[in-house]
């Protein structure tokens, strides 16, 4: 095995006693993107934590290119991996601008004044989100679907080659939901993003780890992973998948009962 990139090997994490990452290895491949899957309280959150740095396993070992990722120093650390978590917010009247500037901090010193290597940054990450026209926007006004583009923006102002986003979709519209995944596939780093949509990971990653209770239940291509019996095991659903045209699963899920129309009348 490759000792290039991030990889966890054998990874556990406890909280109160019990295990909420329960014996996980996951190597991504450079440019991948894998989709971490899985019901809530399954470790996906605590998951990403650990291998940004920002937990330490209880057991098992995290590197990066052969190191572990306990030896780095933090400021080292997030010039290689970039981390877009659930929730960010400010009342700080800051700029689109302001906001992705932030992503050049572990590139120079506290005293250091920003660079032309740091400006170009800045703009590079600000095209490649399409945020070149909201610059001087401020952060309040933004929609949600563009806070996310921001604070990926701002991820890709680090220039990290590895990126890791905690269900960047979520209370996002449907278009903006497709927006933001045909952006992530697109990037040109090796990306982990924890998952709801069964449907999205199906159509955009490349290989997806499904998690129960903290341990991996299943790991491979979505083709692979995305079953019937799996998907029930795990989420206790039932549900139909069939094909999509360009040959991607589409899961379709079957209530557990069906309400008729005398049952509507009735509402």
């Amino acid at each position: 095995m490759s000792e290039e990139g991030l990889s966890a090997q054998r990874v556990s994490r406890d909280l109160g006693g019990r295990p909420v990452v329960d014996g996980v290895t996951i190597s991504p491949r450079e440019g991948e993107t894998v989709g971490l899957l899985g019901p809530n309280g399954s470790g996906k959150s605590t998951l990403l934590r650990l291998l940004a740095g920002l937990l330490r396993p209880s057991s098992g070992v995290i590197t990066l290119d052969g190191r572990a990722l306990a030896e780095f120093e933090r400021r080292a650390l997030a010039r290689r991996i970039a981390v877009v978590e659930q929730h960010s917010d400010t009342q700080v009247p800051l700029t689109v601008r302001d906001v992705v500037r932030l992503g050049r901090i572990p590139h120079r010193r506290s005293w250091q004044a920003p660079t032309a290597a740091d400006a170009e940054a800045v703009r590079a990450a600000m095209r490649r989100t399409g945020l070149t026209d909201k610059a001087d926007q401020r952060w309040q006004t933004l929609s949600g679907g563009e806070r996310q583009r921001v604070q990926i923006a701002r991820a890709l102002a680090q220039q990290p080659r590895e990126l890791l986003l905690d269900e960047p979709t979520n209370h996002l519209d449907v278009q903006h939901q497709l927006d933001l995944m045909s952006l992530l596939v697109e990037l040109p780093v090796t990306t982990v993003v924890a998952l709801h949509d069964l449907n999205h990971a199906a159509m955009f990653c490349d290989r997806v780890v499904l998690l129960q209770r903290g341990e991996v239940l299943a790991s491979g291509t979505p083709a692979e992973v995305l079953t019937e019996p799996l998907i029930e095991q795990a989420y206790a659903v039932r549900t139909e998948i069939t094909r999509t045209p360009e040959g991607h699963p589409h899961i379709r899920f079957i209530p557990t009962r069906t309400r008729s129309r005398s049952d509507s009348s009735l509402a």
